[in-house]
């Protein structure tokens, strides 16, 4: 592999882990598909010996490569936008594009976001949604139908975390059950990998879903911060206010 190629391929597991923002200065080329990606592509990661990195799309368009139509690296991406808000169960990551709400993260959770200096914080943007939050800790709210969402998945983790939204507030299903009611009762492994890559905690209520002899399993946001909104939803728990 060249010198170029290192550190190309360094750039791009640098970006997609959230420790740099530089998103257009590395694409993935893809050799058995003839596509080109840019970091966060949604797509199944290809095998590394069939890949090639380009510094921009240019490159990869000379390499005859055509562009990824579900990341679209050609076109121009609109900002990140992002708050940090406070809540009784800790800071809560708002992270969107100005129109829709992408991730919800728990900053004080298992696996805590970096935010990339490229972000834009925007406090405005997010006010609805920050309210709404409030409402639901407060007791007084128990859905967020109206809030909108974009979240990058596959066509699978979106139907598990549609499904997710279906579980009726005050209430929790087993990953079985979860399995059932999507149709598919014999992948319930891949159900529960998908309820935990679920990027919008809270809103998208992952923590309804618990083993199937009533124990918590696990939670990206932590088992306490678990065992508190499902007693919160139960109505055995008031929450001071942030």
């Amino acid at each position: 592999m060249s010198i170029e190629q290192t550190q190309l391929e360094r750039r791009w597991h640098a970006i997609r882990a959230g420790e740099s923002a530089d998103e257009g200065t590395v694409i993935c080329g893809v050799r058995t598909t003839g596509i080109y990606c840019r970091p966060g592509c949604p797509a199944r990661t290809p095998k590394r010996e069939n890949v090639t990195f380009f510094s921009s799309t240019e490159g990869a368009r000379e390499a005859g490569l055509r562009a990824c139509r579900r990341c679209r690296p050609n076109e121009e991406r609109m900002v990140t936008r992002h708050v940090i808000v406070d809540s009784p169960i800790g800071e809560l990551l708002l992270v969107g594009d100005g129109r829709a709400l992408c991730q919800l993260h728990m900053m004080g959770g298992r696996h805590p976001v970096a935010v990339p200096p490229a972000w834009s914080r925007d406090d405005d943007v997010f006010a609805g949604v920050a309210g709404q939050l409030e409402e639901y800790f407060a007791g007084e709210r128990t859905s967020f139908d109206d809030v909108e969402l974009e979240i990058e998945g596959s066509s699978f983790q979106r139907e598990v975390w549609a499904a997710l939204c279906e579980i009726p507030y005050g209430e929790t299903w087993s990953y079985k059950q979860l399995a059932n009611h999507i149709g598919k009762p014999s992948a319930v492994r891949a159900v529960g990998l998908a309820n935990g890559r679920n990027p919008v905690a809270v809103i998208v209520p992952c923590h309804r879903v618990i083993g199937a002899d009533g124990t918590l399993t696990g939670y990206g946001g932590g088992l306490e911060r678990k065992r508190l909104l499902l007693d919160l939803e139960a109505g055995a728990l008031s929450m001071p206010a942030a």
